[in-house]
């Protein structure tokens, strides 16, 4: 998920401050990702640059001056195309957790660590996302399950992994 594209889909109902967004997205998607203020204000600098949104507005009531940002003909374009672009595979775990145990092994440690703290790290992370899908909202839960089933795969990975962690040895230069 990128930020721009997700303040876009924020900014799509109506213009927003800076600070309205942040909230809404910490709220929405902040779980999986947080934000910092300075990732908020420039990202929506860059979107003004590239014509996706435009300043709507400056106010200054009792405090810091609230920008109002709005969506362009540009941005709803930018929008649908990234709603229509399917995302492509991100093998993190697989590739810095690969390369840990093809390192161990070159080394000469136990690679079988890396996979047993890997999957010790794992099955607590699954554990806290089940705990909180008790009595949460239906986005809550999706979210979580998305999260869940990633896990699953990567646990199906490590497993794999270290049943053939003799083999790989042997294999190597």
């Amino acid at each position: 998920m990128t930020i721009a594209e997700t303040f876009l889909g924020l900014l799509e109902p109506a213009p927003r401050h800076g600070y309205d967004l942040r909230r809404e997205y910490e709220t929405s998607f902040g779980e999986r990702r947080s934000i910092k203020p300075a990732q908020v204000y420039a990202t929506l600098g860059r979107l003004c640059r590239d014509g996706a949104i435009h300043v709507v507005s400056v106010e200054q009531v009792g405090g810091p001056e609230r920008t109002t940002y709005a969506l362009t003909p540009d941005g709803v374009t930018r929008l649908e195309k990234w709603f229509a672009e399917p995302e492509g595979h991100s093998p993190y775990l697989q590739s810095a957790v690969f390369t840990k145990v093809i390192l161990a092994l070159r080394s000469g440690r136990p690679a079988d660590h890396v996979l047993r703290a890997q999957r010790m790290a794992h099955t607590a992370a699954m554990q806290d996302l089940v705990r909180r899908k008790s009595g949460a909202d239906l986005a809550t839960v999706l979210s979580c399950d998305f999260t869940i089933f990633h896990l699953e795969a990567d646990l199906r990975w490590l497993e794999h992994t270290a049943a053939r962690l003799d083999r790989l040895a042997e294999e190597l230069p």
